[in-house]
């Protein structure tokens, strides 16, 4: 050891003693280790991984290399064999290794020279519990890899454009999440034994198409008046339907029909069912309570007491949950929707198409634009091709709800309660032809 790269430290009790030096210009003091020199090596050939690339491994396999002098000028031709590593010489180095790694990545990789520098690795004792860098992977893996990648994602994009509405209600029982899905399976099963012909009207020999009209339009006024739940109104149309096409019945007692409807609706529906003196009163007392009672007892025996079916309502609940649908599309859907009750021409669609159509038309006239999305398809299971020529209906309806004799609808849904959307532009453009 030089003698300038002493230093005498004086002892109370051992007296005299040598240190080295510290290279930095200072003492080694208060037992720090030494070695300075050492992390000075170890920083330079840090830096010429860090000037090699973002890839570590590669330059390990040659930190051999480096310590034996004598295969410097091997590896990095122009550069002397046998030469002391300065920092100026490292630097030598790193510019002809990076030179070096360039060429070699131009170059089509073999899978035999893949394992060459694995096993390179190996026996410079790297780890091995180490993942394998990205350098060492062939270049056409990499490349299938990313392509796999992107597939993938597209497919999750494709996917994920079909929403989960039922995530937000996980913790809620009444939604009854686990079972939904098969219950609307089995509403869309059994929805057709809640339809009717659509001209079943011909085999009533004292009513017709109009005389209907203006008895739903009314009880739609009713309903309104009692404050009644949406379901009622539904209920009250479909034991109507039914009932008229399996019993026929004189002009006289057709609104006896549409009350004793109600009354078993609410029954069914209602927490507070309408006393039947009630009833009475808002049919100017055209029938007593006895002929309601009679009547009641008539229709149940005649639908088999069969009131569980499945009326355009829960359906309409459900596409407007998949829609993630406002108060506006809400309520212009149970407007479009209860015009189509008053039509009898419209008994011809299935409750289910009734309620897609009604969504979509709503969402068109609201946006002015068609706009139907795999999530609404999904779950309703009609395409906007399929529901294309109800809309058209539904428009057509809208545009002359404010006309005529027959106006309990448009009037019930231009207040504000309901915000006034009877008021709302019809989607006219779905009524040009393609």
């Amino acid at each position: 050891m030089d003698q300038e790269n002493m230093v005498v430290v004086s002892d109370e009790n051992n007296g005299a003693s040598i240190k080295p030096r510290n290279v930095q210009g200072g003492a080694e003091m208060d037992g720090r280790k030494f070695g300075m020199e050492g992390r000075q090596n170890r920083r330079v050939l840090s830096v010429i991984n860090q000037n090699l690339g973002a890839h570590p491994y590669p330059c390990v396999v040659r930190k051999k290399e480096l310590s034996e002098r004598t295969r410097v000028g091997d590896k990095n031709p122009g550069i002397p064999a046998n030469r002391p590593i300065t920092r100026k010489f490292a630097a030598q180095i790193s510019d002809s290794q990076q030179q070096h790694c360039h060429e070699e990545n131009k170059k089509p990789r073999t899978v035999a020279d893949d394992d060459e520098l694995r096993v390179l690795v190996d026996d410079e004792g790297v780890d091995k519990d180490q993942p394998v860098p990205m350098a060492l992977e062939h270049t056409e893996v990499v490349s299938n890899e990313k392509t796999q990648i992107e597939e993938v994602e597209m497919e999750d994009i494709f996917e994920d454009a079909v929403l989960d509405i039922d995530s937000g209600d996980a913790r809620n029982p009444l939604a009854v999440v686990e079972y939904i899905e098969d219950l609307y399976a089995y509403y869309r099963k059994m929805e057709n034994s809640s339809c009717v012909s659509p001209d079943y009207m011909a085999n009533q020999p004292d009513i017709n198409e109009r005389m209907r009209a203006i008895l739903i339009d009314w009880l739609i006024e009713v309903h309104h008046k009692f404050e009644l739940r949406e379901e009622t109104l539904f209920l009250t149309v479909n034991l109507i339907d039914r009932f008229l096409e399996k019993q026929g019945i004189v002009r006289k007692k057709l609104q006896l029909v549409g009350l004793v409807a109600m009354l078993l609706a609410c029954k069914y529906e209602e927490v507070a069912v309408p006393i039947v003196d009630d009833l009475v009163i808002i049919s100017d007392k055209a029938y007593t309570k006895q002929e309601v009672l009679d009547m009641e007892s008539c229709m149940l025996n005649t639908l088999q007491f069969n009131m569980s079916v499945p009326t355009p309502y829960v359906f309409l609940r459900r596409f407007l949950k998949a829609t993630q649908a406002d108060k506006k599309l809400e309520l212009l859907s149970f407007f479009l929707i209860e015009l189509c009750l008053v039509e009898y021409k419209m008994l011809k669609l299935a409750p289910s198409t009734l309620a897609a159509a009604a969504v979509y038309t709503a969402q068109c006239s609201l946006h002015c634009m068609r706009q139907w999305n795999q999530t609404c398809e999904w779950h309703t299971g009609y395409s906007e091709d399929q529901l294309l020529e109800s809309s058209r209906m539904m428009v057509s309806l809208h545009q002359k709800a404010a006309t005529g004799k027959l106006t309990g609808v448009y009037r019930k849904y231009s207040i504000s309660r309901f915000g006034g959307v009877a008021k709302c532009e019809p989607a006219t453009f779905l009524l040009i032809q393609e």
